[in-house]
């Protein structure tokens, strides 16, 4: 992966590259993931309200600071911006419940979907631009691995 010109002194770019953890030689976006893990530990222990209102305002500034990086750089979706992944894992671990066990399950199950973007999250992936397509598929495999791990929870509490 070549980098271009981005400069962690512009702070759109330093959020879209998730804090610099974009800049990681090897998966960017699994080293954006797993910056996001105690971000969103913290703001589960803080409550519900907090995580909300991080996914909300981080996903409307997300569309906005994604769109200046490529503008920035002149590429459309470059994998050192990861600040999709740290909304999308944001939203996976809505209203789960706060132990080690779930933000690993978390984790991989939101990767698994960001990797595989099975249908309809590839479709949005290939068809939405910009800002809002970089932010917009993450979201959705964030939601898909969200209904897929509150599944597992309750079936976990089950049995």
């Amino acid at each position: 992966m070549t980098l271009p010109s981005f400069r962690l002194t512009k702070w759109q770019h330093f959020l879209a590259l998730g804090f610099g953890s974009g800049l990681a030689k090897y998966a960017p976006g699994t080293v954006g993931t797993l910056v996001a893990v105690p971000i969103v530990a913290l703001l589960m222990w803080a409550g519900n309200y907090y995580l909300l209102s991080f996914i909300v305002l981080g996903t409307l500034l997300g569309v906005y600071v994604c769109a200046v990086a490529t503008k920035d750089i002149g590429q459309p979706d470059h994998a050192a911006i990861v600040w999709d992944e740290i909304i999308g894992f944001a939203i996976t671990m809505f209203l789960v419940p706060l132990t080690w066990q779930y933000l690993l399950l978390g984790f991989i199950l939101f990767r698994l979907f960001d990797i595989t973007k099975p249908w309809p999250i590839r479709w949005f992936d290939k068809t939405v631009h910009g800002g809002l397509g970089i932010m917009l598929d993450d979201v959705l495999a964030g939601m898909a691995a969200c209904v897929s791990l509150h599944l597992i929870v309750n079936w976990i509490s089950r049995i």
